[in-house]
Parts: structure tokens; C-alpha cells; sequence
């Protein structure tokens, strides 16, 4: 993951980024995966990014306790930066919907008011795919606060006596 917001703070493609390092597109796309990489492939990205390759490279002397303390802590951070990114494509997608809405429909209605004014069955597409925005849209920001996953935590912590 790390490499992967290295990447996307530069701006690259995973392409361009194999072609930087001189890496194989595949392997930058396990790497971000997180499969384990090679300490030449690790030296490699290191000096495209230009960070201490000690950063890509984690040190796997640990106690048991830390590891295991280590571990919850990058999988929680993990869980949530794949949620992010999960959120941001969600949040592409309804933009691109928006788009093509606020495209096609003018034209719809061009076409309903050349051809035919008496009849405006331009309204039809207009509000059958303005309901589909709009469901489209609260997938999307998710106006789940109210009874949502943080409502939940919120309620359980009440219940169990827990401070907030």
C-alpha cells in the first residue's frame, strides 16, 4: 500500500512507475498488492521515490508483543485506506453519472422540442434517470449517519458503559 500512495502522490500510472524503476508492470502490481518484494526491486522503487529504502522495507526484528500490536494497528490503517479509495472510486463513478446526465438530457430535450413540442416525452427519461442520480448519489455520500456504522460503535459504547 505504501508504494501504491508513493505512486499516486507523483501522479503516475503503474506504467509509468515499471517504467521508471525499470520493473515489470506485474510486479509493481503485486508489490501494491502486498506480496513481499525482492531488495533489489525494493532498492529500485527507493530511488525512484527517492526515500531510504528502509522506509519500503519494514524490519521484521520485533518482540511478539509489538508485532502483534504492530500488525492490528497497520491492518486497521490498511482497512481503512482501502476504504478510502473504495469511497473516492464510488465517488468518480457518481461524478461521471452526473456528467452524462447533465449531458444527454439538454439533448433529449432539444430533440423532444424539434421533433414533436406537443408531446414532451423528454420528461420521462429526465426524471426516470434524475431518480437514478439521485439513488446513485445517496449510495454514494451515504446519509447513514443516522443508524450507520459509527451510530452503531456510538450505541454499543452507551450500552456497554464505556466512556465516548
Amino acid at each position: 500500500m505504501y508504494v501504491q500512495k508513493l505512486r499516486l502522490k507523483k501522479g503516475w500510472s503503474q506504467q509509468q512507475l515499471a517504467d521508471f524503476s525499470g520493473l515489470s508492470v506485474r510486479t509493481v502490481q503485486r508489490i501494491e498488492a502486498g506480496q513481499v518484494a525482492s531488495t533489489e526491486t525494493l532498492k529500485s522503487l527507493a530511488a525512484v521515490f527517492e526515500v531510504d529504502f528502509a522506509s519500503l522495507n519494514p524490519e521484521p526484528s520485533m518482540t511478539a508483543a509489538t508485532l502483534s500490536n504492530s500488525a492490528n494497528t497497520t491492518q486497521f490503517a490498511e482497512r481503512e485506506e482501502e476504504e478510502a479509495f473504495r469511497h473516492v472510486r464510488h465517488l468518480r463513478g457518481f461524478y461521471i453519472h452526473l456528467v452524462q446526465y447533465a449531458l444527454v438530457i439538454p439533448a433529449l430535450w432539444g430533440i423532444n422540442w424539434y421533433t414533436n413540442a406537443h408531446y414532451l416525452w423528454a420528461v420521462w427519461p429526465t426524471v426516470g434517470w434524475g431518480l437514478g442520480i439521485l439513488l446513485h448519489g445517496l449510495r454514494v455520500f451515504r446519509p447513514s449517519r443516522f443508524l450507520g456504522p459509527q451510530w452503531e460503535r456510538r450505541e454499543v459504547e452507551k450500552r456497554l458503559g464505556r466512556p465516548l
